[in-house]
């Protein structure tokens, strides 16, 4: 009995010093909000609020330079004062949407098996008119009827196939006249859906091949298509619109209190803010705390471009100072709760411990009773452990 109490002191004593610990930990090693100087701490912690002055720029902060992009000589975008994002470009892997309004070969198309034609014959027979849609079959033949036979025109044009047809009619006929028109051309591939572009940039077009788009505009994909499908058809219309916009993203962190931080990326479509970004997943989580931040790239690695976010402001009071616009590759930060992460903090290091006593404690309350007056009882059958073992 005097050893479990020892035990639960000494398990007592510890777990106290791990608190202790734990908290000192968090006052003295809690990170340095983005863009205050060490000891320029606001009352709720985020940057920007309660008298830190968010226009200042090149604050030097644990080794690197911050940048506080938004102050009285910088202009940000935000909600009720938007931007108007540069001219979309296309990437990978964009989906593009191709239609080609005006897709007519040109007259030197040889006719294949499927292509479909109108026929009209003027001086037939009167019980067996020559009018209609007839299909090139098999063997590029075009049949005409029982009682005028078949006149292969596979290869040929439409006005060679023309002069055939009048040729084997003049045999039977006096004086026909005939008129042939294209109506559908199996050989010709249907573009218009939708097209993505590949790892290498490009966008297939079938059997007229590929080409690159990368980089371009709308306007200059769809003069590139036209001008690809030049030797194809005469003087396609196209038609290109963005079905999907994968290459552009913007992505929200929230850190997860010690358990790992959650990503979820999303597209972006030119008009998100901050609580826009927020709808996507929710708001914030119960270890999430009102401390965000948005992180804008930047090609220099000694400095960070960072926009302090008032939660309480844009959500309770509808201020539009700190609801920016997204731009594509913004990382919006959601910093946990401290508590929270004490909390798991504190957990991570008793779970352990609090094992191996109990573990110990276990043990030595079993030994306990097995060493005591429990063997030397009388059983129910009136034979004594002792006089069992004899």
């Amino acid at each position: 009995m005097n050893l479990s109490i020892q035990l639960y002191r000494q398990l007592c004593i510890i777990g106290l010093a791990i608190c202790w610990f734990g908290i000192s930990g968090c006052a003295v090693l809690a990170p340095v909000p983005l863009g205050t100087m060490p000891g320029e701490m606001s009352g709720s912690g985020l940057p920007g609020q309660d008298g830190v002055d968010t226009g200042l720029c090149n604050q030097m902060m644990a080794g690197r330079v911050t940048q506080l992009c938004d102050g009285p000589g910088a202009w940000v975008p935000r909600e009720l004062d938007k931007a108007t994002v540069p001219i979309y470009r296309v990437e990978p892997p964009d989906i593009l949407t191709i239609d080609i309004m005006l897709q007519v070969p040109y007259s030197t198309y040889g006719l294949n098996v499927g292509d479909a034609v109108s026929l009209s014959v003027v001086g037939t027979f009167p019980d067996e008119p020559i009018a209609g849609q007839y299909v090139v079959q098999p063997g590029g033949v075009i049949d005409l009827g029982f009682g005028y036979g078949q006149v292969e025109v596979g290869g040929q044009t439409i006005l060679h196939a023309r002069t055939l047809i009048n040729a084997h009619l003049v045999k039977q006929l006096r004086s026909p006249r005939v008129s042939l028109s294209l109506l559908i051309a199996s050989g010709m591939q249907p573009i218009s859906g939708e097209h993505l572009v590949g790892p290498d940039g490009t966008v297939t077009l079938g059997q007229y091949g590929s080409l690159p788009v990368a980089g371009m505009t709308l306007d200059e994909v769809r003069h590139s298509i036209a001008d690809h499908l030049s030797p194809f058809f005469a003087r396609p219309k196209v038609s290109v619109n963005v079905y999907a916009f994968n290459s552009k993203a913007y992505y929200i962190i929230t850190q997860g209190g010690g358990q790992g931080d959650s990503l979820v990326r999303l597209p972006y479509t030119g008009n998100e803010t901050v609580m826009d970004a927020l709808s996507q997943i929710n708001g914030l989580s119960y270890v999430s705390s009102s401390r965000l931040w948005i992180a804008r790239p930047n090609r220099d690695s000694t400095t960070s471009q960072i926009l302090p976010i008032d939660w309480e402001g844009i959500s309770q009071r509808a201020e539009v100072q700190t609801n920016y616009q997204l731009m594509p590759g913004d990382r919006l930060y959601i910093a946990h709760n401290r508590l929270v992460a004490l909390d798991g903090a504190i957990a991570k290091m008793v779970a352990p411990i609090e094992r191996i006593f109990g573990f110990t404690l276990l043990g030595t309350s079993t030994a306990s009773r097995l060493s005591g007056d429990v063997l030397g009882k009388t059983s129910s059958s009136g034979y004594t452990a002792t006089s069992l073992r004899n």
